[in-house]
């Protein structure tokens, strides 16, 4: 199942965190499970001063 996005960037970042804190070990798996782009992801949130910290499991 595909998964809509938010495209503003503040509520990516928001629905992204949520995620890998209640349901996903690691943003590869919230990626695969949801059929997103990891790509795309770790690009909207660069443009918003984010990056992934794989030890936190969430962007910051």
């Amino acid at each position: 199942m595909t998964v809509i996005l938010p495209n503003d960037g503040a509520m990516l970042l928001s629905y992204i965190n949520t995620q890998l804190r209640d349901f996903y070990p690691s943003l590869d798996e919230l990626c695969k499970a949801m059929d997103v782009s990891k790509e795309d992801i770790l690009e909207k949130l660069k443009n918003i001063d984010y990056e992934y910290d794989e030890s936190l499991n969430k962007f910051v």
